[in-house]
């Protein structure tokens, strides 16, 4: 297999996050379903953001966050998503960049604005998302740069990915570059509504062997199998894909192989602030330990860690250093 440059290559949304705290009467006054991600075009992006509270503005997109938190943990780490040459685009690039992962996306110079998702974050820290994709969607297969997908030794996929069309053409081209190269592909499901849209694809994605390596969290499951029997959806999972791994929040995960299965414990928090980015951070965590050779427990742990640590404050990117974190709690490669 030829040397890589990178441990793992991310393609996703390039997203500005505009979070702030409410309550649960605003979420319904908003027509918004509390806990999923809609999708809204500019005139409702404008509406929410003159209706929400006080807000933070902080780089964000699943992918990306995923990939901040692979260079926290020190992993070699890159980037692909497109923004517009705004005052928004040019944060995300800098935010990206100054995290350590490497990102060369070329800006947009006209079309709509950058991304940004507007995060509601109620009191029990659950997080309520309404995502415009402006200039994200615009990513296409010419983005894509064949070097550095094979350059890398993991890529990384968001399912949101699937819902422009060009976006998706840039997905289907990365991975299959990524296999030319004996790479190995991981997509993460995202969201279960977005599963609900895209059922039928993501299932033939795996069963073509398109990815190889699943993350999902519980809901996710359930959609994609539509079954709320737990044990049904993770024999279905088995049989379908190389390699999946299963959130289940406080009760921890699994990952799941044709060889067995892995329970593996979350990690204690003292308290839940925000949930937005926990999935993210945690397969940051697991691709980290993966990258370097770790068992599936090892790499089940660092997720945990990595998903403990973003959940008790505000935002989806880490605080601390999970490198140090990781050596802190004798999990240091």
């Amino acid at each position: 297999m030829p040397s890589t440059c990178f441990d793992v290559l991310g393609i996703g949304n390039a997203i500005v996050d505009v979070i702030a705290r409410t309550e649960e009467d605003f979420l319904l006054k908003q027509g918004m379903h509390k806990g999923a991600m809609a999708l809204i075009d500019e005139p409702r992006a404008e509406a929410i953001y003159g209706a929400m509270g006080p807000a933070i503005e902080t780089s964000g997109g699943s992918a990306a966050n995923t990939i901040v938190g692979l260079a926290s943990f020190g992993a070699r780490a890159a980037f692909i998503g497109k923004v517009k040459d705004d005052t928004l685009g040019r944060a995300f690039a800098h935010d990206i960049r100054a995290a350590g992962v490497a990102y060369a996306t070329p800006p947009a110079a006209d079309g709509p604005s950058t991304a940004r998702c507007y995060v509601l974050v109620t009191p029990d820290g659950e997080r309520t998302m309404n995502t415009y994709l402006g200039a994200a969607q615009d990513l296409g297969p010419a983005d894509v740069d064949p070097d550095l997908v094979a350059a890398s030794s993991l890529l990384y996929l968001e399912g949101y990915l699937w819902d422009p069309k060009n976006a998706k053409d840039a997905f289907v081209k990365a991975a299959q570059i990524a296999h030319e190269a004996e790479r190995v592909v991981a997509l993460t499901l995202s969201d279960a509504f977005c599963v609900d849209r895209f059922r039928a694809e993501f299932l033939h994605l795996m069963r073509s062997r398109t990815v190889d390596l699943i993350f999902a969290n519980e809901a996710e499951l359930h959609s994609l199998y539509e079954t709320s029997d737990f044990n049904t959806a993770v024999a279905a999972l088995r049989a379908d894909v190389g390699t999946a791994v299963v959130t289940r929040s406080e009760k921890g995960c699994l990952v799941i192989s044709r060889e067995g299965t892995e329970a593996v414990p979350a990690f204690p928090v003292e308290r839940v602030v925000d949930t937005t980015g926990a999935g993210d951070l945690f397969a940051a965590g697991f691709l980290a330990g993966l990258a370097r050779g770790a068992d599936d427990r090892t790499c089940g742990r660092l997720g945990a860690l990595a998903a403990a640590e973003v959940i008790q404050h505000l935002g989806a990117r880490p605080e601390t250093s999970l490198r140090d974190l990781a050596s802190e709690n004798g999990l240091a490669g």
